[in-house]
């Protein structure tokens, strides 16, 4: 996995999992673009990046939820003359509570920011990066991609978009130098509860961001880099056990975990 001499796009990047994707690349060495909607976040975190480790970071405000806002973030990007090596489709978030409860306008934004968007901004750079092969593909799931999540029944439903999309596009690029991989947190110290609105939805041991993008790092600078991994022993544990428990008893227990 190569860092030294490319240039990194991270959606997301103006707190939790994205600000940490962006110092841990920076760290080595990766020039960074930082997308989100906060701009001024995005403006302090490039500036502490560039004097700390010497690389450049490119701040650009961006709602991943309006149409085309893929297409508008690379013809940005060719105007600056910036070509992308790696991609990391951070940017995402849920609801908790019952799906007839929940705002149509907000399942619709959900659907483009953790679908569409990670669809759209993948499409778009996806051959640039397998051409130049020094970098990664890298999308962040959800131990909730593992099996239905009532309560949260729209936002479990687009992580396991993203786990499926993934994995497909590992097999599908895997004759070239390309890493591809889904790493599947389960809860993680971020502002996601602040959004949700409830910390009913964090089942399981609360990770910290660093813990989550080391898991990634790790795994993407194996000799052979998996299609997809899930940070920590006990998610990966909670999201094998699924495959052996009938389908009705994993729906009740999640069911269970999640207040639904």
């Amino acid at each position: 996995m190569s860092y030294q001499g490319t240039t990194a796009l991270i959606t997301g990047a103006s707190a939790g999992l994205g600000e940490e994707f962006a110092r841990q690349w920076a760290e080595r060495g990766a020039d960074v673009v930082l997308v989100a909607r906060r701009l001024d976040r995005l403006k302090e975190l490039a500036g502490a990046l560039e004097r700390e480790h010497g690389i450049t970071a490119t701040p650009l405000a961006a709602d991943l939820a309006r149409p085309r806002a893929a297409a508008a973030l690379k013809a940005q990007l060719a105007q600056r003359g910036i070509t992308v090596q790696t991609l990391i489709n951070n940017a995402g978030f849920g609801s908790h509570g019952a799906f007839t409860e929940q705002e149509p306008e907000q399942i619709t934004r959900m659907i483009q920011v953790n679908v569409g968007a990670v669809a759209e901004l993948s499409r778009a750079f996806l051959p640039e990066l397998v051409a130049d092969g020094r970098g990664a593909l890298v999308m962040v799931a959800s131990t909730a991609a593992y099996q239905p999540t009532p309560a949260m029944a729209v936002y479990g439903a687009t992580k396991a978009f993203v786990l499926s999309l993934t994995e497909a596009l590992a097999h599908e690029t895997r004759r070239s130098p390309l890493r591809v991989l889904a790493v599947s947190p389960g809860p993680v110290s971020t502002e996601f509860f602040d959004v949700v609105g409830t910390q009913e939805a964090a089942v399981g041991r609360v990770s910290s961001p660093a813990e989550v993008v080391t898991a990634a790092r790790r795994a993407l600078e194996r000799r052979r880099t998996p299609a997809s991994t899930v940070a920590g022993m006990t998610n990966r544990l909670s999201a094998l056990a699924p495959r052996f428990a009938p389908r009705r008893l994993v729906l009740a227990t999640a069911g269970r975990a999640l207040n639904a």
